[in-house]
């Protein structure tokens, strides 16, 4: 078997290390997803910028997490379901919007809803969503816009949740207490 790596910031490879020491200025420390990433620094690098890219559009941070843990239930991510659950709650996620996401069931909100719905969507049909399935969304109060940045929270996921599938980190001490699996969806 193949065993990957958690580097620190004084072991990572020499392209990595700035990078890694961002991280662990902004979070206080440096998650082992990330430390396991830094063997190709183009990849921890990709994933920090496209998190960034993502962070600036023009969703909340509960629609953002929504997309995202979506994405990581129905890409079977423990790792990742554990870590944006915790974000989540640091950023004041509803409770029964969380529990329902690492359930897989309904949003009580008839937006937020539609918003997880469409992740959804976007995630098992691998993009090829219905121009039927669009407007449902649009209808629902979104826009041609959060169409397309469903599209880089998914690009972002697909990223994370199949590097930590392959690679396989272990959750770090912080994301232990919302810890995660599949078969504690609904779905």
């Amino acid at each position: 078997m193949t065993t990957y790596i958690q580097y620190t910031v004084e072991t990572a490879p020499e392209a990595s290390k700035p990078i890694l020491e961002t991280v662990q200025k902004k979070m206080g420390f440096v998650p082992n997803l990330m430390a396991t990433m830094a063997e190709a620094p183009v990849q921890v690098e990709a994933y920090l910028t496209m998190m960034g890219l993502f962070e600036k559009t023009d969703l909340s941070p509960t629609e953002r997490e929504i997309i995202l843990m979506t994405n990581n239930r129905l890409n079977g991510c423990t790792y990742c379901m554990a870590a944006h659950s915790t974000v989540a709650k640091m950023q004041g996620m509803d409770a029964d919007v969380l529990e329902a996401l690492r359930a897989g069931t309904p949003i009580a909100d008839p937006k937020l809803e539609a918003l997880r719905k469409f992740a959804e969507i976007v995630n098992e049909s691998r993009g090829w969503a219905t121009e039927e399935q669009v407007e449902e969304f649009i209808a629902a109060g979104y826009t041609k816009q959060t169409v397309l940045e469903v599209i880089v929270g998914t690009s972002l996921k697909v990223l994370s949740n199949y590097t930590t599938h392959i690679v396989n980190p272990p959750l770090d001490k912080g994301f232990q207490p919302m810890a995660w699996s599949p078969e504690d969806a609904a779905s």
